[in-house]
């Protein structure tokens, strides 16, 4: 069996082993499948835009056509040199066309990348990957909390700017669950702090957010305010729009971490109305409400303690994926319950 382990996939995106001409490259996480794929393919050949040293099939073709890949592997390019044949996985079984493939192998200077989705153990595409010698299969999951840090500093790096400890820490929470969208984030956030040598929390605040749907806001805003009925019926909505349970947890830190802020200028003296007025990023009209009642409910050492908990929720939520959404659930029904109790 060639099922890699998480540790050495990054080791072996870097440095592809040739005795492993076929790689499957599969996961949960959609933005890491794709960003590890296009890696392996640009190692693989001199120039990915010649379409001489790159084929692009789809599976759901290779269904109807299951000898195709084995004719496109075995295929001598026009002007020589390295070939690469990237095949991107749709909704069609073509394991017959990846079993003739695997009976007739290509040379070593040809690699076959599949990409694939999240294929569960016993999968059949899987199965038949994990145990060929020649194939490596390379797990694509969520970032931990470790991996988003160290891809935080490495596209810090690139941009020539520092992060403080605390935006990073914050940065973390919000960010994950796609490599693509979470580098995104980064990027983006590099771009808005050009000029400057370091990044803050205010940097974080102001440019990362999320692009969900409006029951997201409502449903955050009503467990902060201790309105556990609007909680459930906002949750539903909000899943059934296939935002992730990870999203639904970034919001709430976030939100935390906003109203903890929010409650102590409210105790340095600053009204309530003010504070919400000047806040950056600028909370929307149809949203104050909710902010007045859960700056009215909860103190600062209660949304401290509430962040660090909401953090182990997100732990749990990467870690337990079949649960995520009955994590979250609860615990934005446990929030809901504190704040209508006061506790």
């Amino acid at each position: 069996m060639v099922a890699f382990k998480v540790a050495d996939v990054e080791q072996f995106v870097a440095q592809p082993d040739p005795g492993k001409p076929v790689v499957l490259v599969f996961g949960p996480d959609a933005g890491l499948v794709r960003e590890r794929a296009d890696a392996l393919v640009r190692s693989a050949v001199n120039d990915p835009r010649d379409p001489f040293a790159l084929a692009l099939l789809e599976g759901d073709a290779l269904a109807d056509a299951p000898e195709r890949l084995v004719e496109e592997a075995h295929t001598v390019p026009l002007f020589g040199g390295r070939r690469a044949i990237l095949v991107k996985a749709g909704s069609r079984n073509f394991i017959a066309s990846v079993a003739r493939l695997l009976a007739a192998p290509p040379g070593f200077d040809c690699r076959i990348v599949i990409e694939a989705g999240d294929l569960r153990r016993g999968a059949p595409l899987r199965t038949l990957c994990e145990r060929e010698k020649i194939v490596a299969a390379l797990p694509c999951y969520a970032d931990s909390a470790r991996e988003l840090a160290r891809l935080i500093d490495e596209e810090m790096r690139r941009a020539g700017m520092s992060i403080a400890a605390d935006a990073r820490a914050l940065l973390v929470s919000l960010i994950g669950g796609d490599r693509r969208a979470s580098r995104s984030e980064i990027e983006k956030l590099a771009l808005y702090a050009v000029g400057g040598k370091s990044i803050k929390v205010e940097d974080v605040m102001a440019v990362v957010t999320d692009a969900t749907v409006p029951a997201l806001d409502a449903m955050i805003d009503a467990a902060f305010a201790g309105r556990a009925n609007d909680v459930e019926i906002n949750f539903n909505k909000v899943r059934s729009s296939g935002t992730s349970a990870n999203t639904m947890a970034a919001a709430a830190v976030r939100q935390a971490t906003a109203l903890h802020r929010f409650r102590i200028a409210v105790d340095s003296g600053s009204p309530i109305d003010d504070v919400i007025k000047r806040a950056t990023p600028a909370v929307h009209f149809s949203r104050e409400r909710a902010v007045r009642t859960a700056l009215q409910t909860w103190s600062p050492g209660r949304l401290e303690r509430l962040i660090g908990q909401l953090g182990d929720a997100m732990l749990e939520v990467r870690k337990n994926s079949d649960l995520a959404y009955l994590i979250i659930q609860r615990a934005l029904l446990s929030i809901a319950v504190a704040a209508r109790r006061g506790e």
